[in-house]
């Protein structure tokens, strides 16, 4: 009707001119006509929903009066590609970042009472009163002209205490089969960045009490670290131990997260932060593929696990020339540990140019000053291995968490020579220096025993 009306107006004003300037009142008729047609055209979102689906209009019809009870605006989806699905309304559009809840027929809230509910977000408007939205889960079954309810929102997650040790998905229900989580509050997963006076400007280490990782390569506070290693090199291992340390020693919480889009905007504020640990699995050991390439870059700590060092039986296989870390300067950590972790490195790059010699000649053909070099360089190697907490099931060793201060010290006496005395079977496996002594103590009287 409504459409009708509008184009006689059109054809009316295409009269000749003496026609045209007597068309104020057929203009004025028609533009009250499609007025009143327009009021009469906009029943309610029952009705609407009633007449568009014929003689199956009663489920849709209370679909549509549930969406309007629940509140927020209603539309309808005109296009669904994949995951990509656009949503017409009649009236305002929601904002973008807006979720948006599809709307369930009785019917199929009878057949699926066990499904998930499908949750849209809007990515942008596309004009003509149409959004487009991305979903969140599957769209199998989606068909045009279904309602979708706009929940005012963005998507929200519970948070709090209730949350610990919970699994949940990317809109906030669990997926762990332990009912729903009884949270009080929830908090937008779009949330603004810390301003800038809210940054901490002096960086922090976190010292994580493995000893190779806070000589070598130490960790900052919100900083990203990356673990690279091929299969069973011990990545996950260090990411429990991690785990472990940080919430024994820091009162810290541990949150495992797919890979995120504000991976960026990772950064620590005077009120706490948060550390991002990435294991990135390296094909076939090559350092130079594209995927952890790529990787390196956006990264502050590379902690790079080697095979070889596995085959020797040191663990954890963090291989000290390859792991890099920005806060190894010394106005960060300091003189002395920056020359400690020079020093070893070093001492275990003198012993890497040596391997060929020895492979091919033997240790007899080395200088004394190079048998000393490779003497220290493997117990410094072994003194980097360590138990770990979480691995004492396997090992039978009880994890060590060694303080940064003690191996400075320690990594300092091994590349002077002041333990020179001490058998290299002693450095393996062990804490700090006092634990290397103490088993070389009890390897000497069982010797002599």
């Amino acid at each position: 009707m409504r459409a009708l009306l509008s184009r006689g107006a059109a054809l009316w004003g295409r009269l000749s001119p003496s026609a045209a300037r007597c068309s104020v009142f057929p203009r004025r008729f028609f533009s009250s006509a499609a007025a009143a047609a327009a009021a009469a055209a906009a029943p309610s979102a029952a009705a609407a929903a009633a007449k568009s689906s014929g003689a199956g209009g009663a489920p849709a019809a209370a679909a549509a009066a549930a969406a309007a009870a629940a509140g927020g605006a209603t539309g309808r989806i005109s296009q669904v590609i994949g995951a990509v699905v656009d949503v017409e309304f009649d009236g305002p559009l929601p904002p973008i970042l807006n979720s948006l809840e599809v709307v369930l027929q009785q019917q199929q809230q009878q057949q699926e009472q066990q499904q998930e509910r499908l949750v849209l977000e809007v990515a942008q408007h596309l004009g003509e009163n149409v959004v487009r939205t991305i979903a969140m889960d599957g769209t199998d079954g989606l068909v045009r002209g279904q309602l979708v309810r706009d929940t005012g929102n963005p998507i929200q997650v519970p948070v709090g205490g209730c949350t610990l040790g919970r699994i949940m998905n990317v809109i906030g229900d669990p997926v762990d089969g332990c009912g729903v989580i009884a949270a009080p509050q929830k908090y937008s997963i779009h949330r603004p960045a810390p301003s800038f006076a809210d940054q901490a400007t002096d960086p922090a280490l976190l010292i994580t009490g493995i000893k190779v990782v806070d000589l070598m390569a130490p960790y900052a506070k919100g900083g990203k670290i990356g673990l690279f290693g091929g299969a069973g090199v011990g990545k996950t291992v260090l990411i429990m131990e991690l785990i472990n340390n940080v919430a024994k020693k820091h009162g810290g919480f541990s949150v495992f997260a797919g890979v995120g889009s504000l991976q960026e905007r990772i950064t620590t504020t005077k009120k706490g932060s948060i550390t991002s640990v990435q294991a990135v699995y390296v094909p076939a050991d090559d350092l130079t593929d594209p995927a952890p390439a790529t990787t390196f870059a956006h990264l502050d700590a590379t902690t790079v696990l080697s095979r070889q060092i596995s085959e020797l039986g040191i663990y954890p296989a963090v291989d000290p020339l390859d792991s890099t870390s920005r806060m190894l300067a010394p106005e960060i950590v300091g003189e002395q540990h920056y020359a400690a972790a020079r020093a070893v490195q070093k001492v275990l790059q003198d012993y890497k140019s040596l391997q060929d010699i020895i492979a091919i000649l033997g240790m007899d053909e080395l200088s004394e000053e190079d048998k000393l070099v490779v003497a220290r360089a493997r117990k410094m190697q072994r003194f980097l291995s360590q138990p770990f907490t979480v691995a004492e099931v396997f090992t039978g060793k009880p994890g060590r968490f060694v303080e940064l201060q003690d191996t400075i010290q320690a990594a300092q006496d091994i590349v002077e020579g002041k333990v020179d005395d001490l058998p290299e079977a002693a450095f393996y496996m062990c804490g700090g220096l006092d634990e290397v002594k103490e088993k070389a103590i009890k390897m000497a009287q069982s010797a002599a025993a």
